[in-house]
Parts: C-alpha cells; structure tokens; sequence
C-alpha cells in the first residue's frame, strides 16, 4: 500500500511539474498600473533588451553563413572553361584550327586568370 501512495504523489508532482513548465506565464500587456513610470520603464528596458540581443544573434548568424560560404568559395575546385578556336598558318604555309581554353565564372565572363589546361594564353579580345 506504501508503494502506491508514493506512485500516486510522485505522478502527480510530476503532472503538476509538467503542467506548470509547458503553460508557462504571459500577459498581454504590462502588469501594473500604465500611470506609474515602472511598469512602462521595465516594458521599454525589455524590448529594448530583446531587439539588441536579437540582433546581435542575427548579426552572429550572418558572420558564420558568410564565413562558410566565403571558404566554401574559395576551396571549390569546380571550374567553368570555354573552348575557342583560332586561325594559325605554319611556317609550310598550311592553316591549323588550334584551340584554347578560356577559363570564365558562373555568368560566363571571362577570367582574368591562366585557364588550369595548361593551353596558352587567349588572344586578345577585340571590339565589335
């Protein structure tokens, strides 16, 4: 029968522990009278308080993305490359296709950078 009795209490302080943490207290405005200077202070002092945390969390959140994704950047050993084609004449007077890679980014303008092929420079861009 003892057992019981301390099953019983203890489920029920349990329910009650349970009961008071998850319906928690809030009001819907401040408590108190709004003509006292306290109550509106302490409502001021708390937003205020809770836009400069939230902030500085969002501000915290924004520095790691951006870190990540600048090192994540800058370590992608993807690539984009543009094969060209230009007219050569040999020294035997023959006319060869020789082609030569252009390195270019995700818009497909060309970098300003040696293409990793290994193929020489490109030619000059001319205006049209």
């Amino acid at each position: 029968m003892r057992y019981e009795k301390n099953a019983l209490t203890t489920g029920f302080f349990s329910g009650l522990f349970t009961l008071l943490i998850t319906t928690g207290c809030r009001s819907e405005g401040p408590v108190g009278s709004p003509y006292h200077p306290g109550p509106a202070a302490g409502n001021a002092i708390g937003v205020g308080v809770g836009v400069v945390a939230g902030n500085v969390a969002g501000f915290g959140a924004g520095v790691v993305q951006g870190t990540v994704a600048g090192t994540a950047s800058a370590l992608d050993p993807s690539y984009r490359m543009v094969r060209r084609w230009k007219t050569e004449t040999t020294a035997d007077g023959r006319t060869v296709q020789v082609p030569y890679d252009v390195l270019v980014d995700e818009y497909g303008r060309p970098v300003n950078a040696p293409a990793p092929t290994g193929n020489a420079a490109p030619p000059p861009a001319s205006s049209k």
